[in-house]
């Protein structure tokens, strides 16, 4: 089924997916879906799909709305008919945590990367030993100026900032952090799994050290202790400079070191559990506290 949305001037159409649609290939999606296909946006060349996760319940008659969640390389989040190498089962967590009463109630927003321009748009300056990159603010507005309202328009969501996070992996976090700070009026909340704090001789390290004040900003860091050479180190220092703004550990900073976890999908997907624990705690829960598995 397809209808048109309103925005930024144009019409977007929306095709509805429920698992019933008939594959091309096998998919391994488990819940209920919708998809925005070939998103377009004023500010980028690339067009980006962009699928969305809603929560058990959430077709049933009632005025209550939701907070959201946009992440990073969707192609990945999902699906294995997407996946690069294995998806993440953002879904079967999700929905298992969701029906347990384990977390809150949420929307998954995942938005594909846009491939050959992926670097280009997740960067937030131009690396001059790689020659490349800096895209990262305009690729901000697409999510902030069109996409968000899109979804916001479309869907029960909790517009406030301290209801909308975004995260990701790798340069997904990278540009995840970035933008967490750069919008602090859009987002409170915030995955930044393994974090490519070395691009541009380590800016977001430099880009937090500058800040004059701390954000209003519940922030999700991680890194594997076996994702090479000075990996980890670097999340940590990342870590020390947010605790001398003013972040502090388990209560709106979480900080975790997997042992053995490399730079794979399959290990951001085996995290994904303890990201929206410490992200969207169940109401019942005070803030840094965990529910039990």
């Amino acid at each position: 089924m397809r209808r048109d949305a309103v925005t930024a001037g144009r019409r977007v159409p929306l095709t509805y997916h429920t698992m019933a649609d008939a594959p091309t290939r096998p998919h391994t999606r488990t819940g209920n879906f919708r998809m925005i296909p070939s998103f377009r946006s004023r500010f980028l060349a690339a067009e980006h799909d962009v699928l969305i996760w809603l929560p058990p319940g959430y077709d049933a008659r009632s005025p209550r709305r939701y907070p959201v969640l946009y992440l990073h390389d969707g192609q990945n989040l999902f699906d294995d008919a997407t996946a690069f190498a294995g998806e993440w089962h953002v879904d079967e967590t999700a929905q298992r945590l969701v029906t347990s009463g384990a977390i809150e109630p949420l929307i998954v927003v995942g938005i594909a990367n846009a491939g050959a321009y992926r670097i280009e748009e997740y960067t937030p300056t131009r690396d001059g030993a790689k020659k490349m990159g800096g895209s990262a603010h305009r690729y901000g507005r697409m999510i902030v100026e069109e996409l968000k309202p899109l979804i916001d328009g479309e869907f029960r969501t909790d517009p406030a900032p301290a209801y909308t996070g975004i995260g990701g992996s790798s340069l997904g976090a990278l540009v995840s952090l970035f933008l967490a700070l750069c919008y602090p009026q859009t987002f409170g909340r915030v995955a930044a799994l393994s974090p490519s704090v070395w691009w541009d001789n380590r800016f977001i390290l430099r880009r937090i050290r500058i800040m004059q004040q701390k954000r209003d900003l519940r922030i999700w860091l991680s890194t594997g202790t076996a994702e090479g050479e000075g990996v980890a180190d670097a999340a940590r220092r990342v870590r020390d400079a947010l605790v001398a703004k003013g972040w502090r550990l388990g209560v709106d900073l979480d900080f975790r070191e997997y042992a053995g976890a490399r730079h794979n999908e399959q290990a951001w997907g085996a995290q994904m559990e303890d990201v929206l624990r410490f992200l969207y705690p169940a109401p019942s829960l005070a803030p840094g506290e965990l529910a039990s598995p």
